[in-house]
């Protein structure tokens, strides 16, 4: 493989079926923060104190 094949310069193209991709990505990850942020936005104190507790102790960080 060389470096022409891995860089690209402005006057190539990007295929359709690739910037469909990075759009569906971007979108898949925005709707993935919203449903964090909204999903932490509205539930109860306790239910993010208990997450993050049980997350603590799973990677093996003291928290008492």
């Amino acid at each position: 493989m060389s470096i022409r094949s891995v860089i690209t310069t402005a006057d190539e193209q990007v295929p359709f079926a690739a910037v469909k991709e990075r759009i569906v990505q971007a979108m898949c990850a925005a709707g993935l923060g919203a449903v964090l942020l909204f999903g932490a936005g509205f539930s109860s104190m306790e239910t993010l104190h208990n997450a993050a507790h049980d997350s603590r102790h799973s990677a093996g960080f003291p928290c008492h």
